[in-house]
């Protein structure tokens, strides 16, 4: 044989492994992306829910400014008066996982309000604690 036929022998399978190596690098790369849209949907879900219940807390924070603002009355935001009865519910709507630890509204005699709302998100295992949402507020 001469010494061409030789080269080409010895050459022989070489675009095959060269083949099988550029699917693998490819299927990492698509397997990453797969990975980091999976993660962007969660996290957007997430943003989703917090900002849902800054919502909410900033509502029934307005329901109590539109009132006279007496300590007396905004107790009643948060001792489950017919105001806190229908924003309760619009919260266990809006927020998945809510009714298993309600919302918590907070109001000191100098008019601070404190609203503490709690969340699960339905992909969320039961062991994983619940979100918080915190706003305090000085109604006067």
């Amino acid at each position: 044989m001469t010494s061409r036929h030789l080269k080409r022998r010895t050459q022989g399978g070489f675009s095959l492994i060269e083949g099988l190596v550029s699917i693998l690098i490819f299927s990492l790369g698509v397997m990453s992306l797969v990975s980091l849209q999976a993660t962007s949907v969660r996290q957007s879900s997430n943003a989703k829910y917090r900002s849902d219940a800054s919502l909410l807390a900033n509502q029934l924070i307005g329901q109590m400014w539109v009132t006279d603002r007496t300590t007396a009355t905004l107790q009643n935001f948060s001792t489950g008066g017919s105001t806190y009865t229908t924003w309760l519910a619009d919260v266990q709507a809006a927020l998945p996982g809510s009714a298993a630890s309600a919302p918590t509204v907070a109001v000191t005699a100098a008019g601070q309000v404190t609203v503490d709302i709690y969340w699960k998100a339905p992909n969320e295992e039961a062991a994983t604690p619940a979100h918080r949402f915190t706003a305090i507020a000085q109604v006067k």
